[in-house]
């Protein structure tokens, strides 16, 4: 500002060189005109950088107020966010370990269930197949007992007549024998006796050694093949009975025919 008046007091001095008829009344007057226009002007430039620095300190403060205001905002919902996030995957972790826990758990029950189905009805296969084969087992001793007591039943009978008939030959033979027959049945009586004692030898083994193979054979069998071993040694006993009676009845038959 102090140089703006040093140089219009230079210029009103120049002036004043140039024309001799110059006033200085006007030209101060023109120099105060000058001095108060320039304040008013220096006057309404601070103003306005006083106006203008309250707008930016203003502007500088909304500024800063509306980005603290985004930033808290901002840190706020993030926060939030955070928060719902965490309980979300809090939730769905939750949801996820009770949902492996409940397949688990029907799994390992589904599991059990089914072996446990499995191995009974095995056991109750298992029980119907050993049932059904003792049953056949049993029906098929006797069956074989049955048919074994017709058989010597049969063959006893015609083992009867034919005893029978060859008595009567053989009584009627034997009347006709002669002495070297008697020399030739006492030799073959020896021989006989021989035979005889080398045949019981050998059986007597092989009885011994079937004895123990069946001893051992016995002893593996179950309670449904003993049932039938008894039922068949019970007709086996009253076949034998039959037998040994029709063999008696023959031999008092030959006897009494002698």
């Amino acid at each position: 500002m102090k140089k703006i008046i040093l140089t219009s007091v230079v210029a009103a001095t120049l002036l004043t060189n140039a024309q001799a008829d110059f006033d200085f009344g006007d030209m101060f007057k023109d120099m105060k005109e000058v001095m108060l226009s320039f304040s008013t002007d220096a006057k309404d430039t601070v103003v306005s950088m006083k106006d203008g620095a309250v707008e930016t300190t203003k502007s500088a403060e909304n500024t800063v107020t509306s980005v603290s205001k985004d930033a808290k905002a901002s840190t706020v919902k993030a926060s939030d966010d955070m928060k719902v996030m965490e309980v979300a995957t809090t939730g769905d972790t939750k949801t996820v370990v009770t949902e492996v826990s409940t397949d688990t758990k029907d799994s390992v029950q589904n599991t059990t269930k089914d072996l446990k189905d499995s191995v009974t009805i095995a056991s109750t296969e298992m029980k119907d197949t050993t049932v059904a084969v003792s049953n056949d087992a049993t029906t098929s001793v006797k069956t074989v007992s049955n048919d074994a007591t017709s058989s010597v039943k049969t063959v006893s009978s015609d083992m009867n007549n034919t005893m029978k008939t060859v008595s009567n030959d053989g009584a009627s033979s034997v009347k006709t024998v002669s002495s070297d027959t008697s020399s030739s049945l006492k030799t073959a009586s020896t021989d006989g006796k021989d035979s005889v004692t080398t045949v019981a030898t050998n059986a007597n083994d092989s009885v011994k050694t079937a004895s123990n193979d069946t001893r051992a054979s016995v002893e593996s069998t179950n309670t449904n093949t003993s049932d039938a071993v008894k039922s068949a040694s019970t007709n086996a006993e009253a076949s034998v009975t039959t037998v040994a009676t029709n063999m008696n009845d023959s031999a008092k038959t030959i006897s009494e025919d002698n």
